[in-house]
């Protein structure tokens, strides 16, 4: 379906007040999980393997809890538990990483196949994790980014394209953030994880805070260290 400048302002749910929707995030969180259940068991720190996503999914259920479909009230506890959610979901998959990298370099391997879709499933986690982060973070969070007027909004930790297109040619700038008020959502932050982690750099969307550049520097090293060590140990494995 085609849509008109007259109606660019009226696609975004930030004019109805709605908030956005519950699931994305649900659903990436849960793919998360589920990757780290399938991990090799010589990646995991904590055993049983099922403790760290039953902990993701003990944070997760109040979360939802709060905000059932559409996320429009941040409490005290609502922020606490979202950032203890995303920093399990890092911190977990870091340390899976850590632990890949010298089972690669260090250890004896038996099954080197095995690590390698390993290595893949950190790296999908890698982009899945840092997306939510970067969600979570910007602008005070999903629920700010809604409910607030904009000159409430805490400063921006990255400037997307949309945030400058006002000047543009008529049909880019009538989707802009002045014109549209327009606000990222999940898609954007998963998209911005995925082109940090594949061109190990800012592409279309910039880092403006400290805390904005850290996190995505942690991801380019990590991911990069993925990349690095698979292609090395497929060739040695093909050899």
């Amino acid at each position: 379906m085609s849509r008109s400048r007259a109606d660019a302002h009226t696609l975004h749910p930030r004019h109805e007040r709605r908030g956005e929707s519950r699931w994305p995030a649900v659903l990436a969180t849960l793919i998360a999980a589920l990757l780290y259940l399938v991990l090799p068991r010589q990646l995991l720190l904590i055993t049983p393997r099922y403790l760290v996503p039953a902990l993701e999914l003990l944070l997760l259920l109040p979360l939802i809890a709060i905000n059932p479909r559409r996320l429009t009230r941040q409490t005290a506890t609502f922020r606490f538990l979202s950032l203890a959610l995303v920093l399990v979901i890092v911190a977990s998959n870091l340390v899976a990483l850590g632990i890949l990298v010298h089972e690669l370099l260090h250890a004896q391997v038996a099954d080197g196949r095995a690590l390698l879709v390993a290595a893949f499933q950190v790296w999908i986690t890698n982009v899945v994790a840092f997306g939510l982060a970067f969600w979570e973070m910007d602008r005070g969070g999903p629920v700010s980014r809604t409910q607030l007027p904009r000159e409430e909004l805490p400063l921006a930790d990255f400037r997307f394209s949309q945030d400058e297109n006002d000047d543009a040619v008529g049909e880019v700038a009538a989707g802009a953030s002045g014109a549209s008020d327009w606000v990222p959502t999940l898609v954007d932050y998963l998209y911005v994880s995925l082109t940090n982690s594949t061109a190990f750099s800012p592409t279309d969307t910039m880092p403006l805070s400290p805390r904005a550049k850290f996190l995505m520097a942690i991801q380019s090293v990590a991911a990069l260290l993925t990349s690095l060590l698979v292609i090395a140990r497929a060739v040695s494995i093909l050899h």
